[in-house]
């Protein structure tokens, strides 16, 4: 391996948006962790699958001990894996609360703490954290209290850890996208979620690949939030 091929660890990769960036980023040259609790392994030696649920902390310590072991280094991390769930905030369970934290936050927490202390060693990286516009613009009949919780906490700590990472040549940014056709939203639910959007459709997963890819390329954006909503976060409508 040549040591100028940039690395990426993607989360939650194995299907939507998170199978799209593995692709664009293969299609830019770099070599691939890709990690989600049911991924299969690749016949592309660029691509390296990690399966195991990314909640735990031996997840994480897998999938980074695993990368470098295979590619030598790592530049990019994207915390895509997540888990939305709607319903009225009584209604939530203990489960409900548990999962949402497991995934949106431990998983979070786990990979990028572990992969941000070989950043630093290496004085170089970029960190991208995938949220959803609800966090700044709830829509009503649409109840998600715990991706509120959970997602703001990742819009928060991306400008935090911005900040506290701004001299040592890590960067940390965010993509927040409205609803975007995933295999989580059926076909049935399309015209209706389209009609949640200013511009009357979803988001395709490329529009959110693209926004990665730029923030990616934009070396002197560090702690910005990039709201991919079709509108959503402009205003009432």
């Amino acid at each position: 391996m040549s040591i100028e091929q940039k690395v990426v660890i993607i989360t939650g990769a194995s299907q939507g948006i998170g199978a799209g960036l593995v692709k664009a980023y293969r299609d830019r040259n770099y070599r691939v962790i890709a990690t989600a609790r049911s991924i299969k392994d690749s016949a592309d030696s660029g691509i390296l699958a990690v399966a195991g649920d990314i909640s735990r902390r031996e997840t994480a310590e897998r999938v980074v001990s695993e990368g470098l072991a295979r590619f030598g280094r790592i530049d990019t991390l994207v915390n895509n894996a997540g888990v939305f769930l709607a319903k009225p905030f009584v209604d939530f369970t203990q489960e409900d609360f548990d999962n949402n934290m497991g995934v949106n936050v431990a998983g979070f927490f786990h990979i990028t703490q572990r992969v941000a202390t070989e950043m630093l060693k290496q004085g170089s990286g970029h960190i991208v954290n995938i949220t959803t516009s609800l966090v700044n613009q709830p829509i009503a009949g649409v109840p998600a209290a715990l991706a509120s919780l959970t997602k703001g906490g990742l819009n928060a700590v991306t400008q935090e850890l911005a900040i506290e990472f701004a001299k040592s040549g890590v960067r940390v940014n965010a993509v927040s996208p409205g609803i975007i056709k995933t295999p989580m939203n059926p076909p049935e639910t399309h015209a209706a979620l389209s009609a949640l959007h200013p511009v009357g459709r979803m988001g395709e997963i490329r529009d959110i690949v693209d926004a990665v890819l730029y923030l990616e390329s934009a070396s002197f954006v560090t702690g910005h939030i990039l709201r991919v909503d079709g509108g959503q976060s402009a205003g009432r409508w």
